[in-house]
């Protein structure tokens, strides 16, 4: 897809357009969810029923961004549950524990609960249980946290945590830890070093800091897919209109992981439909003050109105810092 626009450089064939779209924005098919016990709520492949009667391979963490150090544990747990014959259920706290601690202190989110959910699930795991993270779980002594909560989401035969990994009271819960218990109860700790590129780990809090200074290309690489975020389209000053594109005005979280502000090529997409577009993160130095947690996407070959619409917006390419014009002219 290109636009007439000599600014507007992103260059791709429709089909792969399609690809890209469908893989930033973690999409999957052939699961459902529905609440499970210990207040949990699951996404299930079809005949997946997780309960403490089920043998499967546990994949556990806050997979914010799932980036490549994400997909290495993950595809590592999956191959061994295949190995075995066995289902792979990978374990979530909802809201990220982070949050519960350090409220509005708490990192920004690079993909939402849900979102990791759905990562997890197009990547292929066959199941996802994000479980309800509050005081009482906070409290768990690490033996409790895997008596009553993790061999009651399966009969775990193998669990794979990253070696940073803790739970329980205060954090004390280690991947040795977690292999003790596993050795009184019958499974298999997997521990994995974190993944390392260009010298340095891939962590979210690197993906954060590149996408913070604008580094596009490097955040992308690390995370295995573009980055996007989810906002609501609101009515703005108008000026688009008068122009004669068509552009909406999109509210983000104050929790989301926002890039740079800058204009960067990508797409706007609403329920499965995506449109091409031109990007500006920030309110428009032209027209108003900054604003982190607002964009304007000029949409290409759209009309009809998105006002109120959940949209998600996919950033694939850096095109400039913004600017200050003279006039509107």
């Amino acid at each position: 897809m290109t636009a007439d626009n000599p600014c507007f450089e992103v260059k791709i064939p429709v089909q792969d357009a399609a690809r890209l779209v469908r893989e930033s924005l973690c999409m999957s098919a052939g699961y459902h969810e529905e609440e499970g016990p210990l207040n949990t709520h699951l996404l299930l492949s079809e005949g997946i029923t997780p309960g403490p009667d089920t043998g499967a391979v546990l994949a556990i963490g806050a997979f914010d961004g799932f980036h490549l150090g994400h997909r290495a544990l993950v595809g590592a747990a999956i191959a061994d549950a295949r190995e075995r014959e066995v289902p792979c259920i990978a374990i979530m706290f909802d809201p990220d524990p982070d949050e519960h601690f350090r409220g509005d202190d708490a990192p920004l989110q690079i993909l939402t609960c849900a979102d990791r959910a759905r990562a997890l699930a197009a990547f292929g795991v066959d199941a996802v249980c994000l479980l309800h993270f509050d005081a009482d779980m906070a409290s768990m002594e690490p033996e409790t946290f895997i008596e009553l909560v993790l061999c009651k989401v399966a009969r775990p035969v193998a669990v794979h945590v990253g070696s940073n990994f803790r739970f329980g009271c205060h954090g004390m819960g280690t991947p040795a830890a977690l292999g003790a218990g596993g050795t009184l109860i019958g499974f298999r700790v997997v521990t994995h070093e974190l993944l390392e590129v260009d010298g340095a780990t891939v962590s979210s809090t690197r993906i954060r800091e590149l996408l913070a200074q604008g580094k596009l290309d490097e955040a992308h690489r690390l995370l295995g897919r573009c980055h996007f975020v989810r906002g609501v389209v609101e009515y703005g000053r108008g000026e688009g209109t008068s122009f004669g594109f068509p552009t909406a005005n999109v509210r983000i979280s104050k929790r989301s992981c926002m890039p740079a502000q800058g204009v960067y090529g990508g797409y706007v997409t609403l329920d499965g439909v995506t449109w091409p577009a031109a990007i500006n993160v920030g309110a428009p130095p032209t027209f108003a003050g900054p604003d982190e947690f607002f964009l304007e996407a000029n949409l290409i070959d759209f009309s009809g109105d998105l006002y109120g619409d959940d949209v998600c917006v996919t950033f694939v390419s850096w095109l400039r810092a913004s600017r200050p014009f003279d006039s509107t002219e």
